[in-house]
């Protein structure tokens, strides 16, 4: 075994060509957002193109009145939910949450928490396959969605590909920015999920969409196909950046380096980690060296330069011992979910629709926005109305 980065994970998907796939419909399109309503337009084209029920996850700059109010002039079927308004023990407390509080690498983000939550209400809802979209995603072919819904049967993870900003780490980023190899993969800006899959999480670290793509041990069966544009972005711009993604993107990247050497998590021991660590640092100062012996302008070598030295040093507080407690703490989430998926649908058979996630949750009415609106397509809608509370 040679503990090390791998440059690429492509070889852990099947890819298809939309073109060879029978399509089926999407129930959902669940976007975790915190940008301001208008950030939400290619979501609710999308949705409407293909007419498919949206469910909108705010906060901060994002509030539900303006986002359904987006998808209401969209005549768009959705429900946007305050989730800074819900009680956080909707979603179960982690393991891996305790693992991190009260440290340095406790990440102060709502993304997890609120793809969680969009994973409890599919499974309340009834529905089978949703996709995972993010507000800074363009959909430049909407049918790709029909393409993914039809994979999800064998693969219950299947990614849009992104041809727009890679979807990488700072680290990585900078690597390919250096002249070095960098692949990107799939990942939770554009994730089609089946129902086979909503018995995964996603923990609170970076990479929280890699590890939502295995079963507690392995890699899922997933796949990638169709298309998806990452809105450019600055990933240089501030060094807290890359000090926040380095213990996600040790992690991820230890884990699916094993796979990566036909290995399973059953490697990943303390003598691993130490020679992973030592790897991953390596990369990191051999970027800096590459970075500032480039032609980069200047002051983007100086943005760089200071990014990874502010991975490096926050690597250098990953300890081993860090690694393989995180990872058993995280089984024990894998299990801890598991089971809460299971007596939500024990508990609820029967029982389905959207109407029936928002009052077996108990989201309050002061929390959400909705619209009661069917497209005219001449299809019939695949969701149930919404709730008639807070209406926009």
């Amino acid at each position: 075994m040679n503990p090390r980065q791998h440059e690429s994970h492509q070889d852990l998907l099947a890819h298809f060509d939309p073109a060879d796939v029978s399509g089926a419909a999407m129930d959902a399109i669940i976007v975790p957002t915190a940008r301001p309503a208008v950030y939400l337009r290619q979501a609710i084209a999308a949705a409407k193109d293909r007419n498919v029920f949206l469910l909108l996850l705010c906060s901060l700059r994002s509030t539900a009145s303006s986002a359904a109010l987006e998808a209401k002039n969209a005549g768009v079927r959705a429900l946007a939910i305050d989730t800074d308004l819900l009680n956080p023990g909707l979603v179960p407390e982690f393991a891996t949450d305790q693992v991190l509080r009260f440290t340095r690498f406790q990440r102060q983000t709502d993304t997890s928490f609120k793809r969680n939550l969009g994973l409890l209400i599919a499974v309340l809802a009834g529905w089978k396959r949703i996709l995972f979209l993010d507000d800074d995603i363009e959909l430049p072919h909407p049918a790709d969605l029909d393409v993914a819904a039809g994979l999800l049967g064998e693969y219950p993870v299947v990614g849009l590909a992104n041809v727009g900003m890679p979807d990488n780490s700072v680290v990585c980023h900078a690597i390919r920015d250096a002249g070095q190899k960098q692949d990107t993969f799939i990942g939770g800006g554009a994730l089609a999920v089946g129902e086979a899959a909503f018995s995964s999480f996603f923990p609170n670290v970076y990479n929280e969409d890699w590890f939502f793509m295995l079963d507690g041990m392995r890699l899922r069966p997933s796949a990638s196909t169709g298309t998806a544009v990452q809105k450019p972005y600055d990933p240089y711009r501030d060094a807290r950046r890359a000090r926040s993604e380095e213990l996600g993107d040790t992690l991820a990247e230890g884990v699916f380096g094993l796979f990566d050497s036909h290995l399973g998590l059953a490697h990943a021991s303390k003598a691993y980690w130490r020679d992973f660590l030592a790897d991953r640092r390596r990369i990191i100062r051999d970027t800096i060296k590459l970075v500032q012996a480039s032609p980069i302008e200047a002051g983007q070598q100086a943005r760089m330069v200071s990014a990874l030295r502010a991975a490096i040093g926050r690597s250098e507080l990953i300890k081993p011992e860090l690694c393989v407690r995180y990872l058993r703490a995280w089984q024990e989430d894998c299990v801890r979910w598991r089971q809460r998926i299971t007596d939500l649908r024990r508990d609820h058979h029967g029982r389905s629709g959207i109407e029936h996630a928002v009052a077996a949750l108990g989201i309050p009415p002061e929390a959400r926005s909705g619209t009661d609106v069917e497209l005219t397509t001449g299809t019939k809608p695949r969701s149930a109305a919404l709730p008639s509370a807070a209406p926009v």
